[in-house]
């Protein structure tokens, strides 16, 4: 049953080969592997991701080590430690129910003696020999063995303090302490993968809280699986840094907390004195209810969506610096390298006495480009010279500052390393980048995110893997002469609210070109969007998609009115059709126009926009139909003038080539 579990697990891990077995293991038996938990069928196809039944281990022996070879087995992947604690250990159990699924799961798996394991602990390593396990404990019995393998950090700890502590555990250990040798058996490797698996849920999944928590709800679905996401997000640096800090900040002052709380509980038990039970019972009330603020921030941390809403927001609000006391602008100059070619030049065309005429210029050094936004203020000019600057951290751009580029884009790259930050994130009044190109891996934010004020963009280059720009409600964008491509998500998002400009742009090779986000005239404020001789193409989706949600709850009851009274059904499939009629006849006149401007020279921008008007008629004389089709509960109607001419300020001059479903579309999704 759980051989998909064994076989999944890469061994890497270094370790030397184990004296002989004090038990000589037995010739396997064939029906005792088809009714093991770890025979099944390995889904992997890859044949080097896994071991085969008996197979050796390859193993590497660390220089001047003297022990065995242990198994590694804690470099498994998501989906192999989600499908082992959701099919064989945890299953549907709930939080109290959690210590004796796992003592079920290993008494299946787990061999009860016979078996070699290094005792790790922060102070010594020792070799010992497993001759009984205590399932319900979660705890082996062990002895020390012959002869002994000893290594301490500290010379003080020798080998008689080992056995002292072994004797006050009455030679019982965790199973958590213990890493099992390798003796090329399948045995061993069966026993080393299911200690890991109790391991990793110890230190990473269970909170000492969580048996009091509840027992309604699944505790895997509620617990296990959004801790264990989390786990591999951070892993693979898919949070910001200062999100993972604070979460860790709080896991520990929720368990020094709840430490308090149960240590105050314990006094109020044994407590005989009136006086000092109501002492103790409003400090545990107080604490008692930090430990539940605390549990929610947690939660909202571990939810991917609440992390993504309430998390990140958090970590990028820096107050403005303002202008400085003696109101001096200063421009940075950012070099890895400065040579006197580089320093001539730059004076040459930056800082002559023509350009500088009016009051000397302070400059300032720098040798990466997030220490000069870091130092800037209102007014403040970065200079950034040719060269691969890597940026760690979030670029947040508060003040009213300039980010140029000297020389051309290619020449001016930025990339950035680490894949949960936001790589920039502007929020000045007025922000002015040019002549760069910002390369960032896996982003959570996108490349480029404007939260406030007003942000230029112009000539420069942003190759992105995740979303492009972000233009957040009340924030204004301009872009001129820039490339965006390579995002898994949207080139441009767009929300209500905002201002986008775009102007000689080139938008390609993502998932949707400009994506407009909530697009709800009654309760939103449209976006102002001016797109002038753009070239969008080769997009997996849409040139340009509007995300429309809508409300499923009141269809049905639109829906169910309209089945008891067809009278009022019909007047309505009416004025449906007679609202795309008049939709369709004002885009065709409008392409009409278009077609008659475009007569004697028909370039590729004017085919551009008759594709966009073209592609639009359909989207709009669909309105009625489905309208019509609203016989049934539960059908998403699609309603709401796309071309709205308060949305669209200017649309002139764009081109439209390649993309997969078209130049323009429409996303409808429900909202409950």
């Amino acid at each position: 049953m759980s051989g998909e579990l064994l076989q999944g697990a890469v061994l890497l891990e270094p370790g030397v080969m184990v004296p002989a077995s004090p038990t000589s293991a037995a010739q396997e038996d064939p029906e005792s592997r088809q009714e093991d938990l770890f025979q099944d069928a390995d889904p992997c196809n890859d044949p080097s991701c896994h071991t085969s039944p008996g197979a050796t281990v390859n193993t590497l022996v660390p220089e001047g080590k003297i022990f065995p070879k242990i198994i590694q087995t804690n470099e498994l992947l998501f989906y192999e430690r989600f499908r082992a604690y959701q099919d064989y250990i945890l299953a549907d159990c709930k939080a109290s129910e959690v210590k004796e699924f796992i003592a079920s799961f290993l008494e299946k798996v787990l061999e009860p003696s016979g078996w070699w394991a290094v005792w790790h602990t922060d102070v010594f390593e020792v070799l010992v020999e497993v001759t009984n396990v205590n399932f319900s404990a979660l705890k082996a019995v062990v002895r020390l063995a012959e002869p002994c393998v000893h290594e301490s950090k500290f010379n003080l700890f020798t080998l008689e303090n080992v056995k002292e502590f072994l004797d006050l555990e009455e030679s019982q250990l965790p199973l958590q302490e213990l890493w099992v040798v390798s003796d090329d058996s399948q045995e061993s490797h069966q026993t080393a993968l299911a200690i890991e698996h109790v391991r990793f849920f110890y230190k990473n999944i269970w909170r000492s809280w969580d048996e009091e928590e509840e027992d309604e709800y699944d505790y895997f679905v509620r617990c296990v699986e959004p801790r264990l996401r989390l786990y591999y997000d951070i892993l693979e640096d898919r949070v910001p840094s200062g999100l993972v800090d604070d979460y860790h900040d709080l896991l520990s002052q929720c368990e020094q907390s709840y430490t308090k709380f149960l240590n105050l509980r314990s006094i109020l038990t044994n407590s005989n004195s009136n006086t000092a039970q109501a002492k103790f019972m409003v400090e545990g009330i107080n604490l008692f209810s930090d430990i539940e603020y605390l549990k929610r921030k947690l939660k909202l941390i571990e939810n991917p969506l609440l992390r993504y809403l309430f998390g990140y927001p958090k970590n990028t609000v820096i107050k403005a610096k303002g202008t400085r006391q003696n109101g001096q602008k200063v421009t940075h100059v950012v070099s890895s390298t400065m040579k006197t070619g580089l320093l001539r030049s730059l004076f040459r065309d930056r800082f002559c006495e023509e350009s500088c005429k009016e009051e000397e210029t302070e400059i300032q050094f720098h040798s990466d480009v997030l220490s000069a936004i870091n130092a800037c203020h209102e007014g403040d000019t970065v200079i950034i010279c040719p060269g691969h600057y890597v940026v760690h951290g979030t670029c947040s751009i508060v003040d009213s500052i300039e980010l140029e580029g000297y020389g051309l884009p290619d020449d001016i790259v930025i990339e950035k390393k680490g894949k949960g930050d936001t790589f920039l994130d502007c929020t000045g009044m007025e922000v002015k980048i040019s002549s760069i190109k910002f390369i960032q891996h896996d982003s959570v934010e996108g490349i480029l995110r404007i939260c406030h004020g007003k942000t230029t963009l112009e000539n420069c280059v942003l190759q992105c893997e995740t979303t492009g720009v972000t233009v957040r409600t009340s924030a204004e964008f301009f872009m001129k002469n820039s490339d965006v491509y390579g995002a898994k998500g949207a080139g441009i998002e767009i929300y209500p609210g905002s201002k986008c400009t775009l102007t000689d742009n080139e938008i390609h090779h993502c998932k949707e070109g400009i994506l407009v986000k909530d697009f709800l005239d009654e309760y939103c404020v449209i976006p102002k969007i001016s797109m002038i001789n753009n070239i969008i193409h080769n997009n997996e989706g849409y040139g340009v998609v509007l995300v429309k949600p809508t409300d499923v709850c009141n269809l049905q009851e639109n829906a169910k009115d309209e089945l008891n009274n067809n009278t009022i059904q019909e007047n309505r499939e009416v004025d449906a059709t007679e609202e795309g009629l008049d939709l369709e006849e004002r885009l065709q006149g409008v392409a009409n126009k278009m077609e008659l401007s475009a007569t004697d020279d028909i370039s590729e921008q004017a085919k551009g926009n008759c594709e966009t008007i073209t592609e639009l008629l359909p989207t709009s004389t669909k309105k009625g139909q489905v309208k019509k089709r609203l016989s049934k509960p539960g059908i998403i109607e699609a309603e709401g003038n796309i071309t709205s001419e308060e949305m669209f300020v200017e649309i002139t001059g764009n081109q439209f080539k390649r993309n997969g479903k078209g130049g323009f579309g429409i996303f409808h999704y429900s909202v409950r």
